[in-house]
Parts: C-alpha cells; structure tokens; sequence
C-alpha cells in the first residue's frame, strides 16, 4: 500500500495533523507521521518521535528545549526531518511527502521536501503560500498549496482546504506507487538516451526558441526549457552545474536585464556562469535584454513610470532598457563570457532581441541595441569567444535554427577539437 509522510510539529498543529492522518487513511493509504515539534507535548505518538529526528540532526532534544533558541531550533529539525524523510524514500516506505504549517513548519518540511529526487510527490499546504515561495522550493518540484487562513483548527475554511490537499496526496502517493516509484536522479538524467541541451526562453523569445529546439530534437537531443522567471535561470544554473547538459542554448537573458535594473524575475548574481565554470559548451544570443520586468501596473517603482512601459500581460509590467543599460548589459554578458571554461559562441540578432524589439514592435531601438552589441564585442576581443552577427530577429525560425546547429556542432566536435 501506497505511504502518505507527514512532517510536522505535533506540539503546535498536532490535532490538524490528526485530522489530516484521519483524512488520509480514508483514501486508502497508510501514513507515517515525523513530528517535528519541540516544546510542548504532542497530541498524539508519532511513527518518527522528536527524540529521533533531533538525533538524525546530531543533536539533543532536551538540550534544544532547555536552551529556548526557536531559530536554532527549527533548523536543527529541519536538518533532522530532511534526513530521516531521505532514509524512508531510501527504504521505500514513502510515496509521497505532505505537510502544514506556518513560516516555521513550511521551513521545516519543505528543507526535508528539497532533499527527494524530483518526481517524488511533495506537497506543502501553508499560510505562506501566497507570498515569494522560491526559499521553500529552491529548484524542486514542491507542489505550494495556500492555507487561506492559518493552520489553527478545523474550520469551515480548513477543513475543506485540508480535505482537498489530503486527497490530493492520496492520488499522487499511489500514482507514483504505481508507476514503480520513478524518480529522477541526476545520474538518471545524464544517463539518458538522448543527450540533454538546455535552453532559455521566455514569452517574447519564445517563436525563435521553438525553433532551435524542433532543430535540435531532429539532430537527437532532449531539450529542456527554463522559464526565464528567475527561478528558471536559477534553476538552469544548478543543472548546469552538475554536469547534466551536453551543451547550453542560453537564448535568452532577460533575468540580467531585472537584476542590472532592479526588476521582479532576478536570478541572482551566478547568473550565466555555471556551464562556463564546468566546461559545457554554450551558444548564447542576448534575448529579451531590451526590457525589464516588472509586477502589475500599479506595483511600479516610482521611478521607471515615466519611461517606455508597457503592460505585459495582468500580472508582468515590462520597462524597456536604455541605452547605457543596454551598454552595461553588453559588458556584463562578456566579462561572465570570457571567464568561461569550455567553448562559446555568442549570436547577435541584428533585427531585434523580443518580438517586442523587432522592426515594427513598440521596444524596436536600434540605438540600444548598438549600444549593447559593442560593449559585449568589445568586451569579448581577445578572448577566443566567437560573436556571429544574424541579420534576422531572435524569434525568425532561421535564427533558432542556425544557434542550434551551432551548438550541434560545437558539442559534436568533442573536447580535443574544440583545444
């Protein structure tokens, strides 16, 4: 029979968690129960006690409770759950991870919930939910379901919401029994038949990236996509930088653009470095770097609602680059270029960087995009970088063709070739 794990502090949300086991147990699974908690007594024995995770964490229950440090806490059992939830994938006693919680418990179960393989079931229903999730989920599969109100009793609220996130970890806990517990493991990933490419792309790249991608997958590659929200390029990042990828496609670098000028989709400074730190051959095109992304309309900063600002759709408010930012952006791009370790060639589509920087769209800026072009040349002289000029936008099918049969080639061509 399929298991449901439930994480949890048993002192603090223990008749919820009661609730919840009773819920599951009705769907047909069994449940095994980690309790978390620390302080108080718990409401019921669970299957894992406290003493036992504190111990997986190399610490000491009584000693926490005495010492009366929540901080220090929570992360030594948050450490604790993450390793015992581990050993119970390990021996195949869990088929799907569930929990409830506030800030603390989230915090708790979904370090625990990171450390699975993705394709394991897992699934926090919390009061955070509705805020910035990418700390609880990192660059994993977490399913973030929101509480509505806190996870303090069942209500005419909770219940329901409970009711529905229980039946949904009892749907996914046998699905996955089902289908003989695949996950996917890093080692499963580069092992595959078909060698892996990554790629970037967001909504207004997204013609030209299709392109590269059909091209790519008729020369025998599996390529996978990464939304350039932030926590796509994050994500690319981490892949890349565990050797998973035969090559890069980076196509499109719109997060560089958001962290250079302060917008939402912000990837963070290790941005476009690690395939070149690891050696993987990269072909990349500056896409979307003609604009900045913003919230919706009236979340603007004060200061960019004056300049060419378009309303991207209900949620994203786009803010087109200037010429010194675009400047800027060129030199970034090269000096992370130049640091690189394994092959690189950069495409330059000459007639527009988005569909709303092609001839004709509101973003078209020859100027701007000049500016950006020279620096990123200038700053790649020398460095044994090739930059191809394309005289086609980023979105034409002949771009995406011709950067895929670049990075063909380039990977192709092997290690003592590319020497």
């Amino acid at each position: 029979m399929a298991t449901v794990v439930l994480v949890g502090t048993l002192d603090t949300k223990g008749a919820e968690y009661g609730w919840l086991r009773e819920r599951l147990r009705g769907g047909g699974v069994d449940v095994l129960v980690v309790d978390t908690g620390v302080i108080g007594a718990p409401h019921f024995d669970a299957g894992v006690p406290r003493e036992e995770v504190a111990r997986a964490a190399g610490a000491d229950l009584a000693a926490l409770r005495a010492a009366g440090d929540r901080g220090a806490a929570v992360t030594a059992m948050a450490r604790g759950a993450a390793e015992v939830v581990a050993r119970l994938y390990e021996a195949g006693r869990l088929h799907c991870v569930m929990a409830i919680g506030g800030s603390g418990g989230t915090s708790i179960a979904t370090r625990a919930m990171r450390g699975l393989p993705l394709g394991v079931p897992k699934l926090m229903v919390s009061s955070m939910a509705a805020g910035d999730v990418s700390p609880y989920v990192g660059h994993v599969d977490i399913t973030m379901m929101y509480s509505v109100v806190d996870i303090a009793g069942i209500n005419t609220i909770s219940a329901p919401v409970l009711a529905n996130a229980a039946d949904a970890a009892v749907g996914m806990a046998k699905g996955f029994a089902a289908a003989g517990c695949r996950a996917l493991r890093p080692a499963d990933l580069a092992a595959g038949e078909r060698p892996l490419v990554a790629t970037s792309m967001a909504g207004v790249t997204t013609a030209g990236v299709d392109a590269a991608r059909a091209r790519l997958t008729e020369l025998g590659y599996e390529v996978l996509v990464f939304h350039v929200s932030g926590a796509g390029g994050r994500t690319l990042e981490s892949m890349a930088g565990q050797g998973l990828f035969a090559g890069v496609l980076d196509l499109t670098l719109s997060e560089l653009a958001d962290d250079l000028v302060g917008g939402i989709l912000r990837a963070g400074p290790d941005r476009l470095t690690a395939a070149g730190r690891h050696g993987v051959p990269q072909v990349v095109s500056p896409g979307a770097l003609d604009m900045v992304k913003f919230g919706p309309p009236d979340t603007l900063p004060p200061v960019m609602r004056d300049r060419h600002v378009l309303v991207h759709n209900p949620s994203i408010t786009v803010v087109r680059t200037t010429v010194e930012e675009c400047a800027e952006l060129g030199r970034r791009v090269a000096a992370k270029l130049r640091a690189a370790t394994g092959p690189v060639e950069v495409c330059l589509p000459l007639r527009g960087l988005s569909t709303l920087g092609e001839p004709g769209g509101p973003y078209h800026d020859p100027v701007a995009d000049a500016a950006l072009f020279g620096t990123l040349r200038e700053g790649l002289r020398g460095s044994g970088v090739t930059v191809v000029d394309v005289d086609a936008d980023i979105n034409s099918v002949s771009f995406g063709r011709a950067a895929a049969d670049r990075m063909h080639r380039m990977i192709t061509a092997g290690p003592a070739a590319r020497g």
